[in-house]
């Protein structure tokens, strides 16, 4: 196992970026409602893409290499370099929407490339190397080989966008290579990761048996085609081609949801002490459920008549982007948004958590007895849950999401700030809780 300190720095960079999110959506909900491609919605985009989701996976995959994956992910100075290094182009980023900087948010959009593509040099050999009974399979492998490459191009992407609106780079219309950027990050890096892990870890937390076989290896290409497509598609503003990968993508997606169906049809004996009922395994199938609502709002959109027609700029509510649909349109879209990133992804990831750290902070609680025999702590990964923080943040979360997408939706100022607060209060009680296991074995 590494030392606390790599994942750690990912996981509290992750816990304060999500929070400071929130904030800027409880203490300042009108400059979240409208259109969604301005500066103040594109920092809290960003402060859960880049903060919350990307940083959480990296420093899970420290943990889920050696324990799920049977890889060796050893850390040494260098890795708590790039946790920092990662850090700090995490806020640059942010600072550079605040400042309406696009230097800035191209140069550290950079520095983030670098640090996820150390974390996947150092993971992906090792992980191609397993062989075993106990070995990931090859369609599991295959899901992080392509998360990976998806995150190289669509962080590639990112910064040319961000340097495009100061050297007019690119060709075609701005919100069109957003669009594109955008999607290829949320299905083609946060979406299949999540895939990845879970064909691993669901078993583990449901519990279940695993899945495998050329099915994982199917789903993963049709999936990938998909997001291939619809990425190219968005950038060329290719109507037909758009629709194809979106279809494409959803047909991925529900050969993902049949992968979990068959998970809860083979059960396993549950782990002795889990309490009951498991709100972590509910929370992580509920965002699974907020997946499906996501992809059928973006099918419904995308096959709406009109939606690549220019947009009629007239004084309304709604900001009118240069392309894309009625204002019903665009205020799905915020749903679309809300479901995905934060009903599905930021859930998934919160979920998870709930049953990660704790495990975390046991396995590196051993100490050394006087016979050189490893001594685990006195409390189980299970008795390290604080479980009136984790019940408080799953009605918190239960409850913010839709009424986050409601007040979007509607525009509705004093809703949209309850929900911001609900959020924030629901991450803060999680990461009061994580504290308490850590501080408990340290």
């Amino acid at each position: 196992m590494p030392s606390r300190y790599v994942p750690l720095v990912y996981f509290a960079a992750a816990h304060l970026s999500l929070l400071a999110a929130f904030a800027v959506i409880a203490l300042a909900p009108r400059s979240v409602l409208g259109f969604y491609y301005t500066p103040r919605m594109l920092l809290v985009v960003h402060l859960v893409t880049v903060g919350w989701i990307t940083s959480s996976i990296l420093g899970a995959l420290y943990l889920i290499g050696p324990m799920a994956l049977r890889t060796a992910m050893p850390t040494d100075e260098t890795d708590r370099r790039i946790a920092s290094l990662y850090v700090i182009g995490g806020a640059g980023i942010v600072l550079g929407f605040l400042a309406q900087a696009s230097w800035g948010v191209g140069l550290s959009g950079l520095i983030v490339l670098l640090c996820v593509g150390w974390v996947g040099r150092k993971l992906l050999p090792s992980l191609l190397a397993t062989s075993g009974q106990a070995a990931p399979a090859p369609g599991v492998k295959l899901h992080f080989v392509l998360a990976f490459a998806n995150f190289g191009l669509a962080a590639a992407t990112g910064a040319l966008i961000a340097f495009d609106r100061v050297l007019d780079l690119l060709p075609g219309y701005r919100l069109a290579h957003v669009t594109a950027h955008a999607h290829l990050a949320f299905l083609g890096w946060a979406t299949m990761m999540v895939m990845a892990a879970g064909y691993r870890l669901l078993p583990m937390f449901l519990p279940s048996q695993m899945p495998s076989g050329a099915r994982l290896i199917a789903s993963g290409l049709i999936y990938e085609t998909g997001v291939i497509v619809l990425f190219v598609s968005l950038l060329a503003q290719a109507e037909a081609w758009t629709r194809a990968g979106a279809v494409l993508t959803v047909l991925g997606i529900a050969a993902f949801f049949a992968h979990v169906a068959w998970m809860k049809r083979h059960p396993r004996t549950p782990a002795r002490g889990l309490p009951r009922p498991d709100l972590g395994a509910v929370q992580a199938l509920l965002a699974i459920g907020y997946l499906g609502v996501s992809a059928g709002l973006g099918l419904y959109v995308v096959f709406e008549p009109g939606v690549f027609e220019p947009v009629v700029f007239e004084p309304r509510a709604f900001h009118p982007a240069p392309r894309g649909g009625t204002e019903a349109t665009l205020r799905l879209t915020m749903i679309y948004g809300v479901t995905g990133l934060l009903g599905f992804l930021a859930q998934m990831i919160a979920g998870i958590s709930t049953r990660l750290l704790p495990i975390f902070a046991w396995m590196t609680a051993f100490t050394t007895g006087p016979d050189g025999v490893r001594v685990p702590p006195e409390k189980t990964p299970h008795e390290l849950v604080h479980r009136p923080a984790q019940v408080a943040s799953f009605v918190l979360w239960v409850a913010g999401v839709p009424a986050l997408a409601a007040g979007l939706y509607l525009e509705h100022v004093a809703l949209t700030s309850a929900a911001g607060t609900g959020l924030f209060l629901a991450v803060a009680a999680a990461a009061a809780g994580h504290y308490v296991a850590f501080r408990s074995t340290r």
